[in-house]
């Protein structure tokens, strides 16, 4: 089972050359800058602060990485669409991200957060856009749902859900403060570390 409390940070990596070695499925979370990412993840590995949290848009210039005790790799990626960056230092997150994406064969999922309460912006569309060309599969988290009423959630997602062509079971409503649809994100990015490239759960076989 799955224990999304025993969760360590591992290491900020700037470079493709210096990754983690890949042992186990990666969960990658991704978002516009300020959507409530590391928000979401301490909500989800139930801490307050593992993940930094920051009120300053595009803090986060690195790769993130943090294991769910010898099952599971979690990993923050650099928030995306925000345009008060040195364009030498986007083009650099650009590279990272991307390369990052394609080229890690242990890459079980990317998270796409989306602000429940706007329309859909171009940078999420282009994002899932991309992930879907490169056959990477992503789970889309609307965000931020203890803003809106019952019926504003509603509404919203079935407009986020139009505009991307998904059905509400391909994504999740999420709040950090009220947990709604913590639990269910933590069971759907279980199901990604049961099984590793080969068909075989990542549970060793105790000796008889």
């Amino acid at each position: 089972m799955m224990n999304f409390n025993e969760v360590s940070f591992v290491d900020s990596v700037f470079s493709l050359k210096r990754l983690p070695d890949p042992l186990y499925p990666e969960i990658a979370f991704a978002g516009r800058s300020n959507v409530g990412k590391s928000s979401l993840i301490n909500k989800l590995i139930n801490r307050k602060s593992l993940v930094k949290t920051s009120s300053k848009p595009g803090k986060t210039q690195s790769l993130n990485f943090f294991e769910v005790k010898e099952r599971m790799f979690l990993v923050d990626l650099p928030g995306y669409g925000f345009a008060r960056v040195g364009r030498k230092v986007h083009a650099g997150w650009e590279e990272l991200i991307s390369g990052y994406l394609l080229e890690r064969e242990t890459l079980a999922c990317v998270v796409v957060i989306i602000d429940l309460r706007h329309e859909l912006k171009a940078t999420d569309r282009e994002m899932l856009d991309w992930l879907q060309y490169n056959n990477i599969p992503a789970l889309p988290v609307y965000t931020k749902a203890d803003k809106l009423s019952k019926n504003q959630q509603s509404k919203q997602a079935a407009a986020l859900d139009a505009a991307l062509n998904f059905a509400p079971a391909d994504r999740l409503l999420f709040s950090a403060k009220t947990n709604l649809g913590c639990e269910e994100l933590r069971n759907r990015l279980a199901a990604y570390g049961e099984y590793n490239e080969y068909g075989e759960t990542n549970e060793t076989d105790e000796e008889e």
